[in-house]
């Protein structure tokens, strides 16, 4: 009944519950059971607030009566061509209303949405569909070079030939689905293949594990900066539809442009990955003061590691507005760092939501409470993970999800993340973790950014790599840098060799590419 109470209290605040209206708030929820969050959430739009803007893009603005009717319209049109509730379908899209089109439209008929990463070469691709099944792909244009790869009995769809569809589009709207449709995420790949991961809303209450600690309103605008692909920029599409609001799409993301977005539409919140916010604290104070940003409260930074760095310097631009989100395809929402976390305890990633269960446990098993401990996340949240698209799971304790990661908790209950479970790097002996050497590396006035890995050592077993990306216009000296952590850290925590790179490689979420490093 507490975490009950709670719930509510927190939908309110929000602006998703109103007191006056129980019967509106029941249908709602009732209408995100029976469809999913996803189309729950336009239905819910379009029949209170039809006139509203939903989504803003490059072809301008779309009501949510809009939405709705031109997903009703491609669900027609793709049911008319074969499509069913038991398939499986491809979306190959950037940010627009043509990709929110499409995934609307396999809910409307309960077909199965894979969401794929753009930055996927024609092998991957090809392997990923057949893996998953795929029956049908939904593209932009732009990768027709990468899709001439997927297997020719894969229908094609376009988006640019959406209008087209919906026009000869049949007026018998496909039979409700035996089941809401799923909308499958892939894992960012940074260390093996990608896999399919299926999530399912255990409550409908779910969207509490984002609104707890993040203080999104409804019927605001926010700009989703970071690809609709990955699931914190899915999730943010549905939290942000789910709240009334406006969303602002952009096919690529351009840091200038974005800041133009931020002050044009009166944008309350933007979510992003952090070296999207690198790129536009880079593009300087004189360019940033001349858009008036008042408007902002919530800069939503995730995908990846915020350096402590980073978010101090955002911090100093933009005022206490920055929030941290941890997390991971597989678990949803582990934790929110906020302003005053940031500010207390630099480098954290926050606390969990009270809807949200974190714990730490050692390689055997046994549960890790010291402060300052380190142990393997596990994760609880209102998304449970259900398996992998090719079967098998991540690991499991008294059911909680282990995110892969390794951290530990601050005397105030804060968790810091110290690396990835494989990446933990044993030297002579002694464990070092990466992100404490990345973290420190992150302080050099000459330092950019970093990544330290564990090579093979004939001595030692293994021994540290730093690699470097200078600032613009330093000349970093290696042998100066490893004299900068020797003072500041225990000796086998020294990287042996500094590598100066001109930039680390990314996916399309921001996320460095180890294996690429390797």
């Amino acid at each position: 009944m507490v975490k009950l109470v709670h719930c509510v209290r927190v939908l309110h605040r929000a602006g998703l519950v109103e007191p006056l209206r129980p019967v509106r708030a029941v249908r709602s929820l009732i209408e995100v059971r029976a469809h999913g969050p996803l189309l729950g959430s336009v239905l819910r739009g379009a029949r209170y607030q039809p006139d509203h803007v939903a989504l803003i893009d490059e072809k301008g603005s779309q009501t949510y009566r809009d939405l709705h009717e031109r997903s009703a319209g491609l669900a027609r049109a793709l049911h008319a061509t074969g499509i069913r509730a038991h398939h499986v379908v491809a979306l190959l899209c950037r940010n627009h209303r043509g990709a929110v089109e499409a995934m609307l439209a396999c809910a409307r008929i309960g077909a199965r949405a894979l969401l794929l990463n753009t930055g996927f070469a024609g092998p991957q691709l090809a392997d990923v569909t057949r893996r998953e099944q795929v029956a049908a792909l939904v593209h932009d244009e732009d990768f027709d070079p990468v899709v001439a790869e997927v297997p020719p009995d894969v229908a094609r769809f376009p988006t640019g030939e959406f209008d087209g569809l919906v026009a000869s589009a049949p007026a018998v709207d496909p039979p409700q689905p035996p089941r809401p449709g799923q909308v499958v995420l892939l894992t960012s790949g940074t260390t093996g293949t990608p896999k399919g991961a299926h999530r399912e809303v255990r409550s409908a209450f779910a969207a509490v594990d984002f609104l707890d600690r993040i203080p999104l309103r409804a019927r605001e605008t926010s700009l989703i900066a970071a690809p609709v692909f990955h699931g914190i920029g899915f999730a943010h599409l549905v939290l942000a539809l789910g709240l009334g609001s406006t969303v602002v799409l952009r096919r690529r993301f351009d840091a200038r442009e974005a800041v133009e977005l931020l002050a044009r539409h009166r944008c309350t919140a933007i979510m992003l990955v952090p070296t999207m916010l690198r790129r536009i604290l880079d593009l300087g104070p004189v360019e940033l003061e001349s858009h008036d940003l008042s408007a902002l409260r919530v800069v939503l930074s995730s995908g990846s590691d915020l350096p402590a760095p980073l978010a101090e310097e955002a911090t100093r631009r933009f005022g206490d507005v920055v929030y941290d989100l941890y997390g991971s395809t597989e678990v949803a929402v582990a934790t929110v760092a906020t302003p005053s976390d940031l500010r207390v305890a630099p480098g954290t990633v926050g606390l969990p939501p009270r809807t949200c269960v974190v714990r730490l446990y050692d390689f055997e098993g046994r549960r890790v409470t010291r402060a300052g401990a380190v142990g393997r996340v596990f994760v609880g949240s209102g998304l449970r993970f259900s398996g992998y698209s090719g079967g098998g799971g991540k690991d499991t304790l008294d059911g909680l999800v282990s995110t892969g990661d390794l951290g530990h908790f601050d005397d105030g209950g804060r968790l810091f993340v110290d690396g990835r479970e494989d990446d933990m790097i044993v030297s002579g002996g002694e464990n070092v973790y990466p992100s404490e050497v990345e973290n420190l590396l992150a302080t050099h006035y000459q330092v950019r950014e970093s990544v330290v890995l564990g090579v093979p050592d004939e001595e030692f077993g293994q021994r540290l790599r730093a690699y470097v990306v200078p600032v613009p216009g330093a000349r970093v000296d290696p042998e100066a840098l490893k004299v900068f952590v020797r003072d500041r850290l225990a000796r086998h925590k020294v990287p042996r060799e500094v590598v100066l790179l001109q930039a680390l490689p990314r996916n399309a979420t921001g996320k460095v590419l180890r294996r690429e490093l390797r």
